[in-house]
């Protein structure tokens, strides 16, 4: 064999060619003890335990904000979609952006696009992007009293509501871009379905 492929792809490659009692259990314990694997292969027990967010109860008090980029230019040369998702109603306000958006170009479009229509979220959860950790974002959001939490590289599903959003939104936007000159005309539509 020596190819490593796991339990599963070890056993189906070997019943194909061979049969001995018990044979699924002698081949978890070759791979369990195979020393290239145990050596490259990442152990899934170094994860860090999940540590779910707390359920949202109230409408725009709790949300998730994301980035979306490698669309097609649209006419105005943006590339990208800042996605902001309320956790309790999951409505999604999207916003056009280029891929050098700013931390403090996204804080006004924030502003701008959400805070003037729903109020001040308690809480707001984003992955890691400079433009979210950024001291400015981060100030801005003390200043108004606003908890800033973030995902993390090893769980990007802590902030998955707005991972599904986007994959949805992106599948969406490529079918516009793919047929309209300009993708973000239909953000409007797409905030809607």
């Amino acid at each position: 064999m020596g190819t490593h492929l796991g339990r599963e792809k070890t056993f189906a490659a070997v019943s194909r060619d061979f049969f001995r009692p018990h044979m699924y259990q002698w081949v978890r314990k070759r791979v369990r003890s195979c020393e290239a694997c145990q050596r490259v292969k990442p152990s899934k027990s170094s994860q860090a335990p999940l540590r779910p967010l707390p359920i949202a109860t109230e409408a725009w008090r709790s949300g998730s904000i994301d980035f979306i980029f490698g669309l097609p230019p649209d006419a105005e040369g943006r590339t990208g979609v800042l996605v902001f998702v309320d956790r309790f109603t999951k409505m999604v306000h999207l916003i056009p952006v280029r891929d050098t958006v700013t931390a403090a170009e996204t804080a006004a479009q924030f502003t701008d696009c959400v805070f003037r229509h729903h109020g001040l979220p308690e809480s707001i959860v984003s992955d890691p992007d400079p433009r979210f950790t950024s001291a400015f974002w981060s100030s801005l959001f003390q200043l108004l009293g606003t908890k800033l939490s973030m995902s993390t590289a090893v769980h990007p599903e802590t902030n998955g509501q707005t991972e599904r959003v986007n994959r949805v939104l992106e599948d969406v936007l490529r079918s516009y871009a793919t047929s309209f000159a300009s993708w973000s005309a239909f953000l409007p539509l797409a905030e809607f379905a």
